[in-house]
Order: structure tokens, then sequence, then C-alpha cells
């Protein structure tokens, strides 16, 4: 069992420990996943190892929540044991945005399969969808941002973590940086600390932390 920690949080917020799940074979190759249901690697999962026991001798976490995806659910899975045996609940609307026909290619492959999509994928055009995506950037937005707002007001006073994706990363930040003064990689387990407030005001703690893996093979 994790040691027992107080509480740190203020009841008008919840504070979020956002995380990116562990590494797959398709992160490894630079292939994208999407929504595509990929599995961890043995690196995935010792990366998710180092990130569990790195939560557990912080602040006490109230619950786990995850994107269906089994790259997320299997980290989730690994945190909550090594955090004592914490509850993991699944959330669809913590999965990756669907990518259309680039699922499954490698980076290099877009501009020569699909010329048109790639400098649309470049433009930074939150409107436009990829052929056979389900939603657009403003439509992914939209649906994590709203997700995570639900689960704050739910734990208000509380710290809770949630395990997803990359591209959901990326879009929470835009909205804990209205600016875009945010940079880098989302990395596979890397950290990142939200304070969500009753009128939808976030505050980003921190970000991009991976300092559980400097002691690993695997940063």
């Amino acid at each position: 069992m994790a040691e027992a920690h107080s509480c740190c949080v203020d009841s008008d917020y919840a504070e979020i420990i956002v995380v990116r799940h562990g590494e797959t074979v398709w992160n490894a190759e630079g292939r994208i996943q999407g929504n595509l249901d990929v599995e961890l690697n043995d690196a995935g999962r010792q990366q998710a190892a180092a990130l569990g026991d790195r939560l557990s001798k912080d602040p006490k976490i109230s619950l786990v929540y995850s994107s269906d995806l089994s790259r997320a659910y299997e980290t989730a899975q690994i945190i909550a044991s090594r955090c004592g045996g914490l509850k993991v609940v699944t959330d669809p609307d913590l999965r990756e945005r669907h990518k259309g026909v680039l699922q499954g290619l490698v980076y290099h492959e877009i501009p020569k399969l699909y010329p048109e999509v790639h400098q649309a994928f470049l433009s930074g055009d939150t409107s436009n969808d990829f052929p056979g995506a389900e939603e657009s950037l403003d439509q992914h937005h939209q649906r994590c941002t709203s997700s995570l707002q639900q689960i704050g007001d739910k734990h208000k006073g509380e710290r809770v973590v949630a395990v997803t994706h990359g591209g959901v990363i990326e879009t929470l930040l835009r909205k804990g940086y209205p600016n875009g003064d945010f940079l880098g990689k989302v990395a596979n387990t890397s950290i990142h600390i939200f304070h969500l407030y009753d009128d939808e005001k976030w505050t980003v703690k921190s970000l991009g932390d991976v300092s559980h893996l400097n002691q690993t093979d695997f940063l």
C-alpha cells in the first residue's frame, strides 16, 4: 500500500494530474495511432511503473480516470496499483482524436501519399477534418476540455489523475495557455498539473514533467 498523505488542495478547485500513456511499438516507430487501439510495449509498462512510484510519494490521489483505449487504460491500472489500489474510471471522451486516413502511417509517408492532407495538417486550421476523421480539431478541443471540466467539477478539493493521449494534452494546454505560449513535445508518461475552478478558469501549475524517468532507460 502507498503511504497516505494529507491532501493539499483548496476546496475551490480540483487538482488534475494529466498524464500521457506509456510508450507503444507504434510510438517507437513514429506511426500515427489516432484512436486505433495499440497496446503498451515493455518500455511503456516500465515508464508507467516509474510514474506510479512517483505519484505514490505525492499527496493523496482520490481516483484515476482514463481513456478507454488500452494504452491509456493499462497505464492507468499500473498507476492505480502503485498508488495503493485506486479505482480506475474509463471515459471515452479522453480518447485521442481520430486521424482518418493518416492512422497507421509513419509520419514521413504522409507528404507522398496525401500531400493535400499534409498541407492541411501543417496549416493550423482547426476547423478542418482529415479525410475519414470523425471530428475537427475544434470539435476535439470541445470534447476534451468538457470532459476535464466535468471531472474537475466532481472533485473540488481533491487530487485525481487523468491518463490520456498526446493530442488530448495538447488541446487541454491550449485552454490552459490561451496565448499558445507552451512549447515542446508531449512525452510518454509526462505529467501536466491543472487546477480547475467552478467558472471554468484553468491554471496550469506544471507541464511536461518526466523527472520520474531520469533513473530509467526510457527517457
